[in-house]
């Protein structure tokens, strides 16, 4: 059955991650997304490490059932090829640097003058104007200007370090995907009053994305002004891994009901009745006498032994797993989260589902992510391209 975005087409004009993750959610829910590359500089990702038959890990974790097609928009024939497609198009995405985009023909301005209904999703670094619209944005370049570096350290060892993933770029991914769906519902209401279908520009920075994704929690000591606000530990400081006596586990306790829990877990229950131990406000004020005592009583156990121990007695926690064993977890083999799949020259590979199920519009994981033009022929056979033409195209070079 065809998911909740079936009939919405959507031409991606980007790379790396920010825009070809959002552009594959929305493949994921159903969209025909259609991949455009330069013949003889395709996406970067593409030759990124762990790689094999034309195909890298990354690129294929962010491009998962995709079209592609390889385009040379500096011949005049080319951008003829990507304005057939942005006029049939619902969604254009893009994320080069401000301005590039307008030199290669592709604005917004030029393809609303052909698709009034277009909605343009334009991504950058730092925003389309002001003073760092120019530079260069990488993931860990924003993460330490958002906050994420600031608090990225363990109270033990207060030295700040980075989030090791891409976590500013899939933030933006995330919040793309989100408003594109978001105007596409505003288009159809449109239309469904008998309004013209406007299309518009979404715009989304990873400065702005990153930043808004770190807020909530991130920017609690932050949001209240002034200098009656009742103070206590920000969230970002009571992250903290428990070790064990032979490595560590995740523990984490809210009430009074959850610290009681850990106490009976930990073979302790006579601390349920300490009055130092017994409420929030006694654990606070106690706090180092407890974590003292916490400590000692985490090491008696090895990480095995604490783990059935929370599940028995109902205590939020679980392993650390390591990366290999992920997949071996109960609750994500029930789950069917991860997938095996086959590619004819990339080999056996695993992937991780797409994390919405709908009900009445269940999506099946997309085709494994592209080779370079693969689906060139198709693509222009779709737009009236007949053989010879298709022919004369790849044979000077304008497409691959």
């Amino acid at each position: 059955m065809p998911g909740p975005l079936d009939g919405i087409r959507v031409v991606d004009f980007s790379a790396i991650i920010s825009g070809p993750l959002a552009a594959m959610l929305l493949a994921d829910q159903g969209a025909d997304v259609v991949k455009v590359e330069a013949p003889k500089r395709p996406d970067l990702l593409r030759k990124e490490s762990f790689y094999r038959g034309g195909l890298s890990a990354l690129f294929i974790n962010v491009n998962r059932g995709k079209r592609a097609i390889a385009l040379d928009l500096r011949d005049p024939r080319g951008l003829e090829v990507a304005h057939a497609l942005c006029r049939r198009a619902d969604v254009v995405i893009e994320n080069y640097r401000p301005g590039v985009a307008e030199r290669l023909g592709i604005g917004p301005e030029t393809l609303h003058e052909m698709n009034p209904a277009l909605l343009y999703c334009r991504l950058s670094g730092y925003g389309q104007t002001g003073p760092s619209a120019k530079k260069r944005a990488y993931d860990p370049v924003i993460q330490g200007t958002t906050g994420y570096v600031a608090t990225q350290k363990n109270p033990e060892v207060p030295i700040p370090d980075l989030v090791r993933n891409t976590v500013v770029d899939k933030a933006t991914s995330y919040t793309a995907a989100q408003a594109i769906t978001a105007a596409l519902f505003a288009r159809e209401r449109a239309r469904g009053r008998g309004d013209d279908a406007k299309g518009q520009v979404i715009e989304v920075s990873l400065l702005d994305a990153g930043l808004a994704y770190f807020w909530p929690d991130g920017m609690i000591k932050h949001t209240l002004q002034g200098d009656d606000i009742v103070p206590g530990p920000a969230l970002y400081e009571r992250y903290r891994l428990t070790e064990t006596k032979d490595g560590h586990i995740v523990m984490w306790a809210g009430g009074d009901n959850e610290w009681h829990a850990v106490f009976r877990a930990l073979d302790h229950p006579e601390w349920i009745e300490d009055e130092r131990f017994a409420t929030g406000r006694a654990r606070q004020k106690h706090g180092e006498v407890l974590g003292k005592l916490l400590y000692d009583a985490f090491r008696s156990f090895t990480s095995a032994e604490l783990v059935a121990r929370m599940e028995r007695f109902e205590v939020p926690g679980g392993p650390v797993l390591p990366l290999d064993e992920i997949g071996d977890d109960a609750q994500i083999r029930h789950n069917e989260s991860i997938y095996e799949t086959e590619h004819p020259s990339a080999g056996r590979m695993q992937q991780a589902r797409s994390a919405a199920r709908f009900s009445e519009t269940p999506t099946e994981p997309g085709a494994i992510a592209p080779l370079v033009g693969e689906h060139t022929d198709a693509v222009l056979d779709e737009l009236g391209y007949d053989a010879a033409a298709i022919d004369a195209l790849r044979a000077e070079g304008v497409v691959r």
